[in-house]
C-alpha cells in the first residue's frame, strides 16, 4: 500500500514507531497514539548542592570547575618550566693543532727529477716576450732585445688596401725567433701624403711595446732614391726613448747595387748594409747583408722573405727576417729595426698594388 510523500520523511525504521502517516487522516485515532521510547519523566526543580566551607572562593573561579578552566573548552597545556641551567666553565676546549704536512717523498738516487713544464715558449698571456733584465746605459724599453740575435717582422694585410688600392698606414709586428711578439710598429701618417707621395712619402712610426709605451720613433724625410739625386737621397732618424736620438741610417750613392751605412749617435759610421741587384724574386727571400764598418766582415742580414704567392701578388704585406750578432749594441739593432722598414719603402712597397721594381738604383 502506497502513501503520499510527505514534507519531512525521517529515514528511521518502522519498527522503532516512526511510520509514515495513513492516507486517510480521518482513520487514524485523535491524539495519535504514542509509540516508540517515551521521553524522559518530568523532574522538579534541582536542589543545589552546598558549597562546603573548606573550599574557598578564588578570583576567577567558577564553582563546579577547576581553577583556569573555561567552560566548553578542554583545559590547556601547562605553562613550560624554566629552561636548562647555562653549562657551567668557559666551554669546550678549543682543537689541538692539525696533523702536521705531508712531507714530499725524497727523489731516487740516480734519477732526474719530473719535468712540470713542456718544452717550448714560456711567456706571458698573449704571446708576448718577457720582460728581461735591464742592463745599464740601456734605454727604456730596449732591454728586449738583449737576449735576441735575430727578429721577424711582418706587415699587416690591409683589406681597403688589397681590393680598393686605397692606401693606409702601415702596421708591423715584430716578433723573435720564438713567434713571441716583441714590438708592435704603426706608422703615423695623413692621407693626402700617402695618395700623393707613394712609396716615397715621408712618415713617422712608432714602434711599442705589450703595454703601449712608445719605445722607438722614426722619422724619414721626403727624399728621392735614384742615382740621379746624388745629393738628396734617403735617410732615416732612430730615436729612443722619443726625443733622443741613438743612430740613423743614411743612402750611400750607387748605381747598381743599394748600399747604406748604420751610423749612431755620435754621427760615426758602425755597419754597412749592401743590396742585390735585382730586389724581385720569385719563391726566394731577397738579402741585404749587414757588414763591419769596413765593408768586409758579414755580421748580419736584412731578409726580404717569400710569403706566398697570393700575398705577394695582391698586397704589399710582407715578412722580412733581421739577424745580427747576439752582443752587438741595443741602439745599433734598434737602428737596424729602422733599416728594414726603410727598405721596405724604397723596394717593396707597391703603388696602388702595381709592382714597380727596377734593375740597380736607376
Amino acid at each position: 500500500m502506497s502513501h503520499k510523500q510527505t514534507p519531512y520523511s525521517p529515514n528511521f525504521p518502522p519498527s522503532q514507531g516512526y511510520a509514515p502517516p495513513p492516507d486517510d487522516p480521518k482513520s487514524s485515532p485523535y491524539p495519535p497514539a504514542q509509540t516508540g521510547y517515551p521521553g524522559p519523566p518530568p523532574t522538579q526543580n534541582p536542589v543545589p548542592m552546598p558549597m562546603p566551607q573548606s573550599v574557598q572562593m578564588q578570583p576567577g573561579f567558577q564553582p563546579g570547575f577547576q581553577p583556569g578552566f573555561q567552560p566548553g573548552f578542554a583545559p590547556g597545556y601547562p605553562q613550560p618550566g624554566p629552561g636548562y641551567p647555562q653549562p657551567q666553565g668557559a666551554g669546550y676546549p678549543q682543537p689541538g693543532p692539525g696533523y702536521p704536512q705531508p712531507q714530499g717523498y725524497p727523489q731516487p738516487q740516480g734519477y732526474p727529477a719530473p719535468v712540470v713544464q713542456q718544452p717550448g715558449a714560456q711567456g706571458p698571456p698573449g704571446g708576448w716576450m718577457p720582460v728581461p733584465q735591464a742592463p745599464t746605459n740601456c734605454p727604456p724599453g730596449l732591454e728586449y732585445l738583449t737576449m735576441v740575435d735575430k727578429l721577424l717582422v711582418h706587415q699587416k694585410v690591409e683589406l681597403l688596401e688589397a681590393f680598393v688600392g686605397f692606401e693606409t698606414n702601415n702596421k708591423y709586428t715584430i716578433k723573435n725567433s720564438l713567434g713571441q711578439k716583441v714590438f708592435y710598429a704603426v706608422e703615423d701618417n695623413d692621407c693626402c701624403t700617402r695618395m700623393c707621395c707613394g712609396p716615397n712619402r715621408p712618415f713617422d712610426m712608432k714602434i711599442m711595446d705589450n703595454f703601449q709605451n712608445e719605445i722607438i720613433h722614426l722619422y724619414r724625410p721626403l727624399a728621392c732614391d735614384s742615382c740621379f739625386c746624388p745629393c738628396w737621397l734617403q735617410s732615416l732618424e732612430v730615436s729612443s726613448p722619443p726625443g733622443t736620438v741613438i743612430g740613423s741610417i743614411q743612402q750611400q750613392w750607387s748605381i747598381c747595387k743599394p748600399e747604406f751605412v748604420i751610423k749612431d749617435a755620435a754621427g760615426d759610421v758602425v755597419l754597412r748594409i749592401k743590396g742585390p741587384v735585382c730586389t724581385f724574386s720569385i719563391c726566394g727571400d731577397i738579402e741585404f747583408k749587414v757588414y763591419s764598418r769596413d765593408g768586409e766582415t758579414k755580421v748580419g742580414k736584412i731578409s726580404k722573405q717569400w710569403s706566398g704567392l697570393a700575398r705577394e701578388m695582391f698586397t704589399d704585406s710582407d715578412y722580412f727576417g733581421i739577424s745580427f750578432p747576439l752582443d752587438l749594441d741595443v741602439k745599433i739593432k734598434a737602428v737596424l729595426i729602422g733599416a728594414c722598414f726603410l727598405i721596405d719603402f724604397m723596394f717593396f712597397e707597391k703603388a696602388g698594388n702595381k709592382e714597380s721594381d727596377r734593375p740597380g738604383m736607376l
